[in-house]
């Protein structure tokens, strides 16, 4: 996304209130009552990557449907297969929240996927022996480095967790925790939803469209994000409705269940909702951050992103009491993971306030 509205420190606010709406997004979800995982999450997709990035766009750009019309179709097309991708990374990450719960599977998952999202874009356009000789280029990759220390130190509070505690414990607040499944499953979630970043990549045609045609670049990526969520929805969509089919849970979206006690649909659908809504605001944020990082480090983006959907999340996992009971040695690496990675994001936003002082 190439235009002179470099504004580095707002960038990263941007992008830190991004992050929280994606580390909060799940809360809603936890007082869902009575629905299957493949029901409450395709609702809640449904808000996210349907309703809400259309609503916004069309409001704040009204002309969305005629920029989509004049873009590239080659541009929209790849934008929405890399959705697609990415939308099987957002499945895995639901799982890894199942497996690991909020802190652990926020550390691990997006920690994997920071470094995927970050790197591979300036390896794949060969810029990278650029930025790694000049300042700002070296702090940036630098920053890179050590969120990837506080992934590190996140994974050694989650082996801590898994040897500290009992099935039964751990159980208390994540019901299905099991470490190896979630580390799996975190390490496939990071690596394909990273295609997010590609995304924004492949589409920028899209945004200089919608620049071209008037609109500001702070709103100019909202376009683009309409069609990068529907690929997100379009696989998770499928597979949830599988996933209806084979369990027999088609009857929970109209309070049919086994429960003995009647099913709250209204309450469900609503609290689906504002889970889908903080979900799709972190992308939102995220679209006006990178719209401000400026032209030659904006892929550093993903990382200030990532970071502090960690971040958040790590707060959230604290006061959820997700570490309640380990060792002490397991929550000084809680606090080490979380230390290193508000440092990197430190320093990524310092590395591209020098990219925008030349």
């Amino acid at each position: 996304m190439a235009h002179s509205d470099s504004q580095p420190f707002l960038g990263v606010v941007f992008h830190a209130i991004g992050g929280l709406a994606a580390a909060s997004f799940y809360l809603p979800y936890r007082r869902v009552r009575q629905w299957s995982w493949e029901t409450y999450w395709i609702v809640g997709g449904v808000f996210s990557w349907l309703i809400a990035p259309l609503a916004a766009a069309l409001i704040i750009v009204p002309n969305t449907f005629g920029i989509l019309r004049a873009a590239p179709s080659s541009a929209l097309l790849h934008a929405w297969l890399l959705g697609v991708l990415w939308g099987i990374g957002g499945l895995t990450f639901g799982l890894s929240m199942r497996y690991l719960g909020i802190a652990l599977s926020y550390a691990v998952a997006l920690g994997f996927c920071a470094a995927f999202g970050t790197l591979v874009p300036p390896l794949w356009d060969g810029q990278f022996t650029a930025l790694a000789t000049s300042t700002s280029g070296q702090w940036i990759l630098g920053g890179v480095a050590l969120c990837l220390i506080g992934i590190g130190c996140s994974g050694n509070a989650g082996l801590g967790k898994e040897r500290d505690l009992t099935v039964e414990k751990k159980k208390e607040t994540v019901t299905e925790f099991s470490f190896g499944k979630g580390m799996l499953v975190a390490f496939a979630c990071g690596l394909l939803s990273a295609c997010m970043s590609f995304a924004f990549r492949v589409g920028a045609p899209v945004v200089e469209t919608a620049i071209a045609q008037g609109v500001p670049s702070l709103w100019a990526a909202l376009p683009l994000l309409v069609v990068i969520l529907l690929g997100g929805l379009t696989t998770n969509l499928i597979w949830c409705l599988i996933l209806n089919a084979r369990r027999g849970t088609f009857g929970e979206y109209f309070g049919r269940t086994t429960a003995r006690t009647p099913t709250p649909v209204a309450r469900n659908f609503l609290l689906c909702a504002l889970a889908g809504l903080a979900w799709y605001l972190q992308f939102f944020f995220y679209s006006m951050g990178e719209s401000r990082m400026g032209a030659q480090f904006h892929f550093s983006s993903w990382t200030l992103h990532m970071a502090a959907i960690i971040i958040f999340s790590t707060i959230w996992g604290l006061w959820l009491h997700e570490w309640r009971g380990v060792s002490r040695r397991t929550q000084l690496w809680v606090g080490a993971g979380l230390g290193t990675l508000i440092l990197a994001t430190i320093i990524v936003g310092y590395g591209n306030s020098l990219s925008a002082a030349h």
